[in-house]
């Protein structure tokens, strides 16, 4: 939260598992950080126009990425919708991805215009999404492109300072 504050942030969402990991690209405000091809990682590049696309590392360097006018990238996945079209099938899914869990996902619907989605779970209160789900409602809000960020007790929304949703670990915010 004291991030957040410092940043005069108005809406943060969790991201990607950066911190959890020890390869895969990261660029953050285009800079690269780290470049070492994950485990057929799928990331969400976002360009400085605002544009969003899912690419595979082991497709394109990172230096090829920064050349395109990457700005950020962030892993997790999987793309839920690519030009308007749900990407995630039903029959892809396996454990976690086809049980109803809390989710973040982010969204590109035209220039300016982008969607935050956090959905609580694992609770009497919300059950939460599968993938498909969540790629469904994604699409239904308008989005040209969707990708999935990290879910579960981390999926936790903050506006104006103040954690709007019921993460199931808010412990781990309250620190």
């Amino acid at each position: 939260r004291d991030g957040i504050n410092a940043n005069s942030a108005i809406v943060a969402i969790n991201g990607d598992f950066y911190g959890a990991r020890e390869n895969g690209y990261v660029i953050r405000n285009g800079v690269l950080f780290q470049d070492t091809v994950g485990n057929k990682s799928q990331d969400l590049a976002i360009y400085y126009d605002g544009s969003f696309e899912a690419v595979f590392e082991e497709e394109i360097s990172a230096k090829e990425l920064l050349d395109k006018g990457v700005r950020h990238i962030f892993s997790f996945g999987p793309a839920l919708v690519e030009n308007g079209e749900i990407v995630v099938t039903k029959k892809q899914e396996v454990a976690h991805a086809m049980a109803s869990n809390p989710r973040t996902a982010i969204g590109y619907i035209e220039d300016g215009h982008y969607i935050l989605l956090v959905s609580d779970g694992r609770t009497d209160e919300s059950r939460g999404l599968k993938l498909y789900e969540l790629a469904l409602f994604m699409q239904a809000m308008g989005v040209k492109e969707a990708y999935n960020l990290d879910g579960g007790g981390s999926s936790a929304m903050v506006f104006d300072g103040k954690i709007i949703n019921k993460p199931t670990e808010i412990d781990i915010y309250m620190k």
